[in-house]
């Protein structure tokens, strides 16, 4: 992992890095570095077949977080332990809260390209071993203010229908070329920062694609300037006040609801071996 603290003064960027890539996906964010600083949000994959076929990932378990998976180009599948298959196409979102345990999974759809992000977002202590809920949102649903479409929680007169875990926002936004875009968190929002799929940015630094940057404690706004036409996603929120406890594929906030989730995570592993699911 590439982090390095940007020198230019007044920047707002505390830190950027390209992650670190595994055939189609890059890993922008991990608990291990910028997850740790702009929890709740904790993992983000950037995630570009270029066209090759991609078999994805078979049914696997999450606890203690919620994922959100957007697409930006193309298709992608899934199916999850609460009984929901299907494809989720260009400007969707998958939404999966795991609470104390579910298993779900995904791959590549329709034959083509494929891009988009999956975000990971730590649960609060009275969410973390609570129900799962999965939730899938055709594109046509997703509301949108201007060139951003909300994800999760509120934006301008666009408020997403998805109860987000804890005060956050987290957009997708699309800029032509030359054209310029103002974000004001809300005034108790102190995390913040942005990654970029295609073009680049100015904030007045530059964010070029395939980067994340962190931006320093605020609740000041700041203005995106597209140098050509861009695509980028941008989070902010409340920051979360636990410890980061990690398991295999789960997040918690003490060993204790690590360890009972793990045990929900077993008896859901056996009915779908029952099943033949795995």
């Amino acid at each position: 992992m590439n982090l390095s603290t940007t020198q230019s003064s007044p920047s707002r960027i505390a830190r950027r890095t390209r992650g670190q890539t595994h055939g189609p996906v890059t890993r922008l964010m991990s608990p291990s570095d910028f997850g740790r600083l702009l929890k709740p949000f904790v993992f983000l994959d950037l995630f570009d077949n270029h066209g090759k076929p991609f078999s994805g990932f078979g049914l696997h378990p999450h606890s203690g977080i919620a994922t959100l998976t957007y697409v930006l180009e193309g298709s992608v599948g899934y199916e999850d332990t609460n009984n929901a298959t299907g494809l989720l196409f260009a400007g969707g979102v998958e939404w999966m809260r795991a609470g104390a345990g579910v298993w779900h999974g995904g791959g590549g759809g329709d034959p083509g390209r494929t891009r988009g992000f999956q975000l990971w977002i730590a649960l609060p202590p009275e969410q973390e071993l609570g129900p799962s809920e999965s939730l899938y949102q055709a594109p046509e649903i997703i509301p949108s203010d201007g060139p951003a479409r909300v994800l999760l929680g509120s934006y301008g007169t666009a408020t997403s229908a998805i109860k987000a875990p804890s005060s956050m926002n987290y957009l997708a936004v699309q800029l032509k070329a030359g054209e310029r875009w103002r974000y004001e968190p809300p005034s108790e929002h102190t995390v913040l920062w942005a990654a970029v799929a295609t073009g680049s940015v100015l904030v007045p630094d530059e964010i070029a694609e395939g980067e994340l940057v962190a931006f320093h404690p605020s609740n000041a706004a700041i203005e995106f300037e597209a140098q050509t036409a861009a695509e980028f996603v941008l989070g902010s929120a409340v920051p979360h006040s636990h410890e980061l406890v990690l398991g295999s594929h789960s997040v918690h906030t003490t060993a204790k609801a690590l360890k009972e989730a793990e045990a929900r995570i077993a008896t859901i592993q056996a009915r779908l071996v029952e099943e033949g699911r795995l």
